[in-house]
């Protein structure tokens, strides 16, 4: 059987941070059968910002029985259809943001969508554990420690 050293094990549960958008704290899901990541987000408003496309939204954090958000506001990437596995086909924002999952950070594409009906605020896709060169063990959840990191907030991109 052949093992890979390089690759950090993660379950199908993990605190990350979002330290570009002051978001720490926050459970993802992890699901090898989606191909991009998605956060809750409401109240999303495209507009211009020196000649570039930006969005401003909500995020939503926390669960159900202790909501958090935060407004924020990031660079558009660009738009996505997603297909949901029920084949509902959904028109979304797509922002670029650095994510932070144990002592690893990176930047990773996420769709904005209302995943209120979701117990996960965070759903992090085949893309982003590519990137992160993540293996799942769907045998073990929370296997990193929570990602330290120093939340601005007073960054071009989150919004206090």
């Amino acid at each position: 059987m052949k093992t890979f050293d390089h690759l950090t094990v993660v379950g199908l549960r993990e605190w990350v941070a979002l330290p570009d958008l002051g978001v720490a704290g926050l459970r993802a899901k992890i699901d090898t059968g989606a191909s991009t990541s998605s956060l809750h987000a409401t109240e999303i408003e495209p507009f211009e910002r020196d000649g570039e496309q930006w969005v401003r939204f909500t995020a939503h954090l926390g669960s159900v029985l202790q909501l958090r958000h935060r407004r924020c506001e990031a660079p558009l990437v660009t738009m996505k259809t997603i297909k949901s596995s029920n084949g509902h086909a959904q028109v979304r924002y797509v922002i670029s943001t650095t994510l932070a999952l144990g002592d690893r950070v990176w930047r990773v594409e996420f769709t904005l969508a209302c995943r209120k009906a979701m117990r996960y605020r965070l759903l992090l896709g085949s893309k982003a554990l590519i990137d992160g060169q993540l293996v799942v063990n769907p045998g073990i959840k929370y296997v990193q420690d929570k990602p330290v990191f120093p939340v601005s907030t007073t960054s071009a991109t989150g919004v206090a």
